[in-house]
């Protein structure tokens, strides 16, 4: 996750509201504490609440992935594999950084692939708010800053998978291996829905439908379509609960990972009711129909096993199950985990952690036990979330109104500690804890995801004792849940020290799951299986048997990138690690082969990357070394960088055309030494296909500049390529993507292009392929080529030689949305509808269009005015 570096100041006083980079603007590592007080009458303690912005860049973990291009912090514990990210922070990592989490360590659940939004400003962004409502509207950012009073409240989120790990070591159930940080806390700034919702003016219909509920729906991209919830619209407009319209997060807009341009805020709930990249408001006369909705976020009957869930969906659909409020729970983050005390140290030691509840509940108590719950004893217990209600109306640019001092029901998780004697310590076995909200609801002992958290206490001598925490986030082994199961103990029921010896029981057995396919009598090899490292047929191996994952690309529930990303590959570990049982049992149709071996299969992750070609220089799993020899300025924000492969015989390896590659670049400190902090992203390469020797990037600099002080969206990446010296080296990887032009080989005789921009480096590519190709005289292709100035177009004097070697069959079309010269036989302004009606040809079965420029220009503008035209988005358009 990253880290944003233009204050939400400049979000509210300038039209660019991008997702910024890095770092803050000054370079500094507290510009938000600092910010914050000087608002003016902000008390003094506040500034130990808010948290340290520190730098990330990307990571490594994500390339090849949709969202190589997120910025993530590494500290990050990931719990369900390559992708989508789902993420929480070490327990203790969490605790330490205070009262507001740093974005970065916010714990991240997503569905599928973050929505690349780039360059968004805030008035090309907009909110529908629909339905049953007498005033319909669609708001930007900046019509709600300026329609709504803005507000900035402390909230904080919870996963509902909160502490799931300990229910799936008993039972593995659909959810993945949440440890006990599903939990931050953020200052959030935006608008009370409440607001939004007043002036929508909820109203019956005229066939009698009553206004109820409140959906919203999200800007991703899933397999059974969009994220979306809803509330009750009763909740939704009750202020005290703080449900928000949010654009900013801990004074910064919000990043990616986190539903940037805008999201939903819910307080109280589970993390699931707050919407990310909000599209939608809909006034409702039922709940949200969204299929998430339905098939996430219930409490099922304990009756009800999850391969029975699977397949009976009335347990879904009944409202009974849902969960809204959190429920009180509470967690000990010091000691650690595998800490090691000397009791000899001091008198005593601090026993700390977090409390939280629902509904906007108080803890309003905690209780630590010494002896195995047979007593209990309070802990003391510290609310910063009343530090923030001495801040009276603060009523400025960068928070609007700090409105903590509004309310009396509280968003927010608070701290304890209890001091126990060192002495006291000696005889103890394990140290546990419950919470208490206002409403009398107390933390079980029982299993659930709430149940009282135990440490267990390990005497590793008459002075010396080690901690261990129940169990350890995500794919990690360790804590005394794996160990007490292990042993035969009954973790339900369990029991530390001596005692514990004493209480023989026999661990049921799981019920075995069968992955195997009973239809399999073949084997393959290796080569075979690397043979499928593609998009299209995507085999991969799991403990020794190969799978075809083909028929499941369009279902996964994190998208076919899930599948095609492991393709060719041994994805034993993840597979086996992040599952439940019913998706163990359901690979079992997908079985395909076994490998021809078990030394074959034991050698599988090693011996796949000796297979790729060596006859060229790119291969798609390993990083390769190249060097800067030449620069070449194409316009004042553009440049083309060369560079050598090693020898002037060197074939790249891009064998077909358009494709991608990832280049990374190794930052170095001022000492000319160098960071194991990478800045990678991946680019169309401008090269000709029949270049040897080099590779030509054309990369377009997004650097800070009067209408945008951040940057562009890839400021860090540029900033640091346009650092490059002769001489210097980055190091390339591919070739990635899936588009392949054949020629003559397919049916398409029409192609429809638009580009914006540096998104040209694609486009160029097919048209070299198309006009390059003598035995090809039929194909015509329309080009929307759309930049800011005349200055701006890219490869101008090769379009214009291309157009008249085609003969007729390139339409080349400019629009510039700037300075149009005198003269000027194109268009001028923005991509718009009617632009699109005049300068491409109409969809049929022959035709293809190639889209590829900034995100808003796709999204916002061509995708829909494609399907206005009558294109089929999904059959008949690609995007680069």
């Amino acid at each position: 996750m990253s880290s944003n570096s233009s204050s939400e100041s400049d979000t509210a006083s300038d039209s660019s509201f991008t997702s910024p980079p890095t770092t803050p603007r000054d370079g500094s590592t507290s510009n938000v504490a600092e910010a914050v007080c000087a608002l003016g009458n902000v008390p003094s303690i506040l500034r130990g609440l808010l948290p340290v912005v520190s730098s990330n860049a990307y990571d490594e973990r994500d390339v090849g992935t949709p969202d190589e291009w997120v910025q993530r912090d590494p500290r990050l514990i990931r719990l369900t594999g390559k992708h989508p990210l789902n993420a929480e922070a070490k327990l203790h990592t969490l605790f330490n950084a205070g009262f507001v989490t740093p974005t970065e360590l916010f714990f991240v659940r997503s569905h599928g692939a973050v929505p690349k939004i780039e360059d968004t400003t805030l008035d090309n962004w907009k909110v529908s708010v629909v339905g049953l409502v007498a005033n319909p509207m669609e708001l930007s950012v900046r019509e709600l800053q300026s329609q709504f009073p803005v507000v900035t409240l402390p909230i904080t989120l919870v996963c509902a998978g909160n502490r799931r790990k300990e229910q799936n070591i008993v039972r593995k159930g659909l959810g993945f291996n949440w440890g006990a940080a599903g939990v931050s806390t953020a200052l959030f700034t935006g608008v009370y829905l409440a607001d939004v919702l007043e002036a929508a003016k909820p109203t019956s219909s005229g066939s009698g439908a009553r206004p109820k509920h409140v959906i919203f729906e999200g800007g991703d991209s899933l397999p059974q379509g969009p994220y979306g919830t809803s509330q009750r619209l009763s909740w939704a407009r009750d202020k005290s609960r703080g449900i928000l319209i949010a654009w900013a997060m801990n004074g910064l807009p919000l990043t990616p990972d986190h539903g940037f341009p805008i999201r939903v805020v819910v307080p109280g709930q589970i993390g699931g009711r707050s919407v990310k990249w909000l599209r939608m408001v809909k006034v409702s006369d039922e709940e949200s129909q969204h299929y998430l909705h339905f098939y996430d976020n219930k409490v099922l009957p304990t009756q009800v096993t999850p391969e029975q869930a699977k397949q009976e969906d009335r347990w879904w659909h009944n409202q009974a199950y849902i969960i809204n409020d959190l429920n009180v729970n509470s967690a000990i983050a010091q000691p650690d985990h595998d800490e090691v005390l000397d009791l000899t140290s001091s008198s005593a030691y601090a026993i700390k952690g977090y409390a939280y509840s629902g509904g906007g509940r108080r803890v309003t108590r905690v209780e630590i036990s010494l002896d195995e719950g047979d007593t209990w004893r309070l802990a003391e217990i510290t609310y910063p979330e009343d530090l923030c209600r001495e801040i009276m109306q603060v009523d400025q640019s960068l928070y609007g109104t700090f409105d903590a001092a509004e309310r009396d029901t509280c968003l927010c998780w608070c701290f304890w500690t209890y001091w126990v004697p060192t002495s006291a310590l000696k005889d103890v076995s394990a140290v546990m804890v419950r919470a208490m909200d206002e409403a009398l609801a107390l933390q079980p002992r029982d299993m659930c995801i709430n149940w009282w958290f135990r440490v267990a206490v390990h005497h590793m001598d008459c002075s010396t004792v080690r901690f261990e925490h129940p169990t350890l986030a995500g794919t990690a082994s360790g804590g005394w849940m794996e160990r007490l199961k292990s042993e035969g103990q009954d973790i339900l029921k369990p029991k530390f020290g001596r005692e514990a010896a004493s209480v023989p029981h026999v661990q049921p057995q799981d019920k075995e799951v069968i992955m195997k396919g009973t239809h399999v009598d073949r084997t393959i090899t290796l080569e075979q299986l690397q043979a499928h490292r593609n998009l299209e047929r995507p085999w991969f191996v799991v403990q020794g048997e190969v799978y075809d994952g083909t028929a499941f690309l369009k279902d996964h529930p994190g998208g076919p990138d899930s599948i095609t990303l492991v393709a060719g590959e041994d994805a034993t570990e993840d597979f086996m690690a992040i599952h439940s049982s019913a998706a163990k049992s359901q690979l079992a149709e997908y079985a395909l082969a076994v490998l021809t071996s078990a030394a074959d299969h034991s050698q599988a992750i090693e011996t796949i990357d000796s297979l790729e070609p060596s006859s060229t220089f790119l291969v798609r799993n390993k990083w390769k070394s190249a060097t800067l020899s030449a620069i070449y300025f194409v316009s004042h924000d553009t440049k083309l960088f060369r560079f050598d492969l090693g020898s002037r015989a060197q074939a790249l390896g891009l064998a077909s055309t358009p494709t991608c590659f990832q280049i990374k670049r190794t930052i170095r400190t001022p000492d000319g030494a160098t960071e194991s902090q990478v800045v990678q992203r991946a680019y169309t390469p401008v090269s000709t296909l029949d270049a040897n020797g080099h590779v030509d990037l054309l990369i377009k600099l997004y650097l800070p500049n009067q209408e945008w002080p951040s940057g562009g969206k890839m400021s860090d990446t540029s900033s640091e390529l346009s650092k490059l010296r002769i001489g210097d080296q980055i190091e390339l990887k591919g070739p990635f993507g899936s588009f392949v032009w054949r020629g003559r080989d397919i049916a398409v005789s029409k192609l429809a292009m638009i580009c914006g921009g540096s998104g040209i480096t694609p486009i160029i590519q097919v048209l070299r392929g198309v006009f390059n190709d003598q035995d090809d005289h039929k194909t015509e292709v329309w080009l929307i080529d759309a930049n800011k100035t005349e200055e701006d177009i890219i490869f101008r004097d090769e379009l214009d030689m291309l157009a008249d070697k085609a003969g007729g069959r390139l339409r080349l079309h400019h629009v510039l949305s700037r300075t149009k010269p005198r003269g000027w036989p194109y268009s001028s302004g923005l991509v718009n509808q009617q632009i699109m009606a005049d300068h491409l040809p109409p969809p049929s079965l022959d035709v293809l269009a190639l889209v590829c420029g900034p995100d808003p220009m796709v999204n916002l503008t061509v995708k829909p005015v494609l399907v206005k035209l009558g294109w089929d988005v999904d059959e008949q358009v690609v995007i680069f």
